[in-house]
């Protein structure tokens, strides 16, 4: 039952964030680990050519792929609140329907288009090879109908160890790789199989716990219409979904963007860059996610904007006041930390780790802001304000990449994050002043 105190609701939606950043301390510790080891037996040209591929699929992935957590979470709080366990299990089984064809189309639309993208981003023979079959490597990010609900569920302690699936399955396979003399093609393998038991466990874990706490009803719901169920659910996936697609998709889309004009060294400086905003960028995600459950459950129990507003000020203010002690280290010994992480032939990333990391420390206003938008039923809003700012400035990134080099991927970074946050800040702020 939720509260109508704000600093109750504060403690939840940060006890949520421990539990799952407590899984996430140790993938970082193993992520760290791979990093250390793949860089330096890669080097830039090879490495990158690792994370172009990584970042290819991804990307098709973020487009086509269609999550539905988001709708999981916001209609099953009234169903949970309500104790409607087959209508729950419907919107489960629907979720997951819809979520899964989309991962079906995007496997295959990532196939289609290797032979085409490939040579543009200076693939090797052997990678241009294997990328089709390392199209099914979408299927680690098709899986926010179980994490949705889990998170529904208040399983967040679940959801730190799932954390530790991919990071460790990536970990064995590098050393196994780096032991057997073996290549970039080897390194693709062992993200694939690490893709894979994401998937496998995150579902398992879901079905698991749907099984526990709804019965025989996930597997037998009573007859309905989930459309008639959840009113609008539909324009609420296509709304939250497109914004998901927009949020994420610069970050996507970057190393891509490098990759085509400078080449796959220089994109891979730049995921080494990318990876040191990781300290930020994965608990701003998450702070969100844990933030929607709560604002879901505010928005269903009847509470004011008021309430949204002061736990939304609170959680907002800790997360930035957490980042200032990041930024100012990172500012200070940008070379140091590149050395750390990747080996001295990756030193020409550190100016534009600072820029990234700025970046990201902006950013942390975002996720929490998209939250209370979508759970007060306007995911819409929160993709506009991702549409704007991509729009306007990701056709600027290959101009900026020839103008002023690396840097120039930070810079566009840095201004789409302030655009784009203080669009969100005034969204949420006058939507739920109504």
């Amino acid at each position: 039952m939720v509260t109508d105190r704000p600093a109750g609701r504060v403690r939840r939606i940060f006890a949520s964030l421990g539990l799952v950043l407590g899984g996430k301390a140790g993938a970082g510790i193993m992520s760290l680990g791979y990093l250390l080891l793949a860089t330096r037996y890669l080097g830039p040209k090879d490495y990158g050519v690792l994370v172009l591929v990584h970042a290819y699929v991804t990307t098709v992935c973020g487009v086509i792929e269609f999550p539905s957590w988001q709708a999981i979470v916001r209609y099953g709080a009234e169903a949970d609140r309500d104790g409607q366990a087959h209508r729950l299990s419907r919107l489960l089984r629907f979720g997951a329907k819809v979520e899964l064809a989309g991962g079906a189309l995007a496997v295959i639309s990532a196939m289609a288009l290797v032979p085409f993208v490939g040579p543009h981003l200076g693939w090797s023979p052997k990678a241009m090879a294997f990328a089709p079959y390392y199209a099914f490597a979408v299927l680690g990010s098709v899986r926010s109908t179980p994490s949705g609900y889990l998170q529904l569920c208040g399983r967040f302690d679940l959801l730190g160890l799932h954390n530790l699936v991919q990071p460790t399955v990536r970990l064995i396979g590098t050393l196994v790789v780096i032991a057997c003399g073996w290549g970039v093609k080897s390194f693709l393998f062992a993200w694939l199989l690490a893709a894979l038991a994401e998937f496998a466990a995150m579902w398992g874990l879901g079905l698991w716990m749907a099984a526990k706490r709804l019965g025989n009803a996930i597997v037998r719901p009573e007859p309905g219409r989930v459309t008639d169920d959840n009113t609008g659910i539909w324009r609420f996936m296509l709304a939250s979904n497109a914004d998901v697609t927009l949020g994420d998709l610069t970050g996507r889309v970057a190393p891509l963007v490098i990759g085509w004009v400078m080449g796959p060294a220089m994109a891979g400086l730049f995921a080494v860059a990318q990876r040191a905003t990781v300290i930020l960028a994965q608990p701003a995600q998450i702070l969100g996610n844990a933030s929607y459950a709560e604002l879901a459950h505010i928005v269903a129990g009847g509470y004011g904007g008021r309430a949204l507003r002061q736990t939304l000020l609170k959680v907002v203010g800790i997360a930035v006041l957490a980042a200032v002690p990041v930024v100012l280290i990172v500012g200070i010994f940008p070379t140091q930390i590149i050395r750390l992480m990747a080996g001295p032939a990756f030193g020409a990333a550190s100016g534009v780790m600072i820029a990234l990391v700025a970046a990201r420390a902006v950013a942390l206003i975002g996720p929490p802001c998209t939250s209370a938008l979508t759970a007060l039923g306007h995911p819409a809003r929160s993709m506009w304000a991702n549409l704007l700012s991509s729009f306007a400035f990701l056709p600027l990134l290959p101009w900026l990449l020839t103008t002023f080099g690396l840097m120039g991927a930070g810079i566009q970074a840095v201004a789409q994050a302030v655009v784009a946050n203080g669009l969100l800040a005034v969204l949420v702020w006058r939507t739920s002043g109504r």
